[in-house]
């Protein structure tokens, strides 16, 4: 069983010069979801190389067992520090792909030429595809065989526009992802806000918030 896991490598919050990147929970706990079933994982961003962690999901009062893991893991520390290039990845390779979040994928995955065409095969294949928070911006173009978006016609979660204003990014984002799930023709359903809520459609798996990648990461096996 062999898992793609794409991050970003976008590191700057708009215009405000305040960093950003991946949310550490959004990759550690599906991370770990994955290798304790015996997983091979792959981590891929487009830049290759170390992918920027939000310093915010680094706080304190940001740490879940998952990520303090992750901290006392030398292995997965040495793997995130040398993410191959998402250009050289091919989905023949693997048996499903899972995108975690952080604000990172709006700028760069969501336009991502690359990342775009892996999501095409991938469905094409039937093969399952994951995304958490403000990763479900990584099906901003995929197109589906009948030329319309991917996500047109299926049940979708992503970080809600309310969870947006509550971290008061509402104006720097490029789009917000809940906007543009429902304008891609996804059928967008949430949950409480901050609390775990999956969504599965098919072969594709969407999470709405941090504390939903755990849960993403099961179900996303569950099609493997």
């Amino acid at each position: 069983m062999k898992i793609l896991m794409i991050l970003t490598s976008h590191d700057t919050l708009g215009d405000t010069g305040r960093p950003t990147g991946f949310w550490l929970e959004e990759f550690a706990a599906p991370y770990y979801v994955f290798r304790d079933a015996g997983a091979e994982i792959t981590l891929a961003s487009p830049a290759g190389g170390q992918p920027p962690i939000d310093p915010a999901s680094d706080a304190d009062d940001a740490q879940t067992d998952a990520t303090r893991r992750f901290k006392d893991d030398a292995a997965a520390q040495d793997a995130l520090a040398n993410t191959v290039a998402l250009s050289t990845v091919s989905e023949d390779a693997f048996d499903a792909v899972f995108y975690p979040g952080g604000h990172g994928p709006l700028w760069d995955l969501a336009e991502d030429a690359h990342s775009t065409a892996l999501i095409e095969r991938f469905a094409a294949a039937g093969k399952p595809i994951g995304a958490v928070c403000h990763a479900p911006a990584v099906f901003k173009n995929p197109k589906g065989s009948d030329g319309r978006a991917l996500i047109a016609g299926r049940m979708v979660t992503g970080f809600t526009n309310s969870e947006e204003k509550a971290v008061g990014l509402t104006k720097v984002v490029p789009f917000l992802v809940q906007d543009m799930l429902n304008a891609n023709g996804g059928h967008y359903e949430k949950g409480e806000d901050w609390a775990s809520f999956v969504v599965m459609d098919g072969n594709i798996v969407t999470g709405q918030n941090p504390a939903s990648s755990g849960e993403a990461a099961h179900k996303l096996m569950a099609l493997v």
